[in-house]
């Protein structure tokens, strides 16, 4: 049995997102489209068989490495799933913007524990592993298939979609993090106003998602949050008028991204971002690519 491994753990943007109401259980009903890019964290997992403990090591000073880290809750649990009695050391390099909507910590738990299952031979049934991921994250699932997926319920239902071309995909981070449940708890008290006597869960049905096509790539979290950083709503704008086939905030954000048809259009369009946020230019992966390359 090996016992070191090294992943990517790829980051993903939303091809839409909207909330359909408020559950029993507190969280939100959604309907959106995830779909993996390019820009990914490093995981190096090593098995050691005289150590009994979990230990992840992060060159992020600001994340923390214990059990509020979803690697190591990843390990945590599939340790306790399987019965592995040895320790285990993840070193995480990071590069996808922690608190951006991109996904970075759901996408590094699940590459976690594909990784370990690798290394090990040992792998959960579908739905073991699925309820596994889903009580870290609820996109955390979509992280086992990437490519373009459909998610309903809280996100972690995920129904993989066909995929759609290439495309160039810009990315910008202005430096500063969204929670979160505070986004969910205001774009539910916005729509509740908006839409007055309507019942919640009717939203949606009228705008559908773009499953066929780019766009338009609608987000109800784009309500509250360009309200409160009217900057980013500036930058959708102009990134539009750009070339962008698609541009929105990505998850609650704080990234917005765009989609070109290519890497010159793409190119031209940086001009429009404010010189001190983070510019990430990539490009969407298709479902084969993700399983490919997720395994360095």
């Amino acid at each position: 049995m090996k016992n070191r491994i090294c992943l990517r753990a790829f980051a993903k943007i939303n091809l839409g997102l909207k909330i359909l109401g408020r559950r029993p259980d507190g969280y939100h009903s959604i309907r959106t489209v995830y779909q993996t890019v390019a820009m990914h964290d490093r995981l190096d997992i090593v098995l050691l068989g005289r150590a009994k403990g979990i230990r992840v090591e992060c060159d992020d000073p600001d994340l923390p490495s214990g059990p509020h880290n979803l690697v190591y809750r990843a390990c945590q649990l599939w340790k306790r799933a399987r019965g592995f009695s040895g320790g285990i050391h993840v070193r995480l390099v990071k590069r996808i913007p922690a608190g951006s909507g991109l996904g970075g910590a759901s996408a590094d738990a699940a590459a976690a524990l594909l990784g370990l299952e690798r290394l090990t031979r040992d792998r959960l049934s579908p739905y073991s592993r699925w309820r596994l991921l889903a009580c870290l994250g609820s996109d955390v699932p979509f992280f086992l298939w990437g490519g373009r997926g459909l998610g309903v319920g809280r996100g972690e239902e995920v129904f993989p979609l066909s995929d759609l071309s290439r495309r160039s995909c810009l990315v910008v981070f202005p430096g500063f993090h969204i929670s979160t449940p505070d986004a969910y708890r205001e774009a539910g008290r916005e729509l509740t106003r908006r839409r007055r006597g309507v019942r919640i869960h009717s939203l949606g049905a009228w705008s559908p998602l773009p499953l066929e096509n780019w766009g338009p790539a609608e987000n109800d979290f784009e309500q509250v949050v360009f309200a409160r950083w009217p900057g980013l709503a500036r930058l959708k704008s102009q990134l539009i008028r750009a070339g962008a086939e698609a541009a929105s905030l990505t998850g609650s954000g704080s990234a917005v991204y765009a989609l070109f048809s290519s890497a010159r259009t793409l190119a031209r369009a940086t001009k429009f971002v404010p010189g001190d946020w983070q510019v990430f230019r990539t490009r969407t992966l298709t479902r084969a690519e993700y399983q490919r390359l997720l395994f360095t």
